[in-house]
């Protein structure tokens, strides 16, 4: 089965030098491309698609508010954001809107289609520099560290998976568990930090 992938980039050279790129790659198939995140937001929850390459600087609504609108309502696709900056801010907005990885434009095609098939397999693909940024900025989140505390270490392990964007039975398979102990677990992290919902724990314990 090829992975059916859909771009949104506004910007046509770049937006059909991936297009290119990824449909005459074996594996993957690439039918589906937007210049803006108002076209994408109409069409893709009916789509069947797997991967979304999503630039986050668009004209209108961005690729980081059209992913917190696409996510719940498309919980199986997976969101790669591709752009030209990495500053910290975000990277974290990007995350904490749904996105399982994030690169930047420079990758090298091989490299980008390798994050393309980790992060449909349930991955979280970032550049090595990215991931240095996210790691430094956890480190120095002392509000997060106050929040974490109350978890227990499996808490933790399924609330980080919960960050990445896996579903349920993703992150059961990931830890050997049962859905139903996983939703047990997370209905313990919700009432240990006091929130209703995926994004709310997500954004209480990892603040910009």
């Amino acid at each position: 089965m090829k992975i059916k992938v859909a771009i949104v980039e506004d910007e046509k050279q770049i937006r059909e030098s991936l297009a290119i790129l990824i449909h005459g790659s074996e594996g993957f198939s690439c039918a589906y491309t937007y210049e803006n995140a108002e076209s994408a937001i109409a069409e893709i929850p009916d789509l069947p698609i797997d991967v979304v390459l999503m630039d986050i600087h668009l004209p209108g609504i961005s690729g980081i508010e059209a992913v917190k609108l696409l996510k719940p309502i498309c919980p199986e696709i997976q969101f790669l954001m591709c752009t030209s900056f990495e500053d910290t801010d975000s990277v974290f907005n990007a995350l904490k809107s749904g996105a399982s990885g994030y690169l930047t434009k420079t990758t090298q095609p091989s490299k980008i289609l390798d994050a393309i098939t980790d992060v449909h397999k349930g991955g979280s693909p970032m550049s090595s520099h990215i991931a240095r940024k996210v790691v430094a900025s956890f480190q120095t989140q002392p509000q997060q560290n106050r929040e974490l505390q109350k978890l227990s270490d499996r808490e933790k392990e399924i609330l980080n998976h919960l960050s990445r964007g896996l579903r349920y039975k993703e992150i059961a398979d990931e830890l050997c568990l049962s859905t139903e102990t996983v939703r047990t677990h997370i209905r313990n992290i919700y009432e240990k930090l006091q929130v209703n919902s995926r994004t709310e724990a997500i954004n209480k314990t990892f603040p910009r």
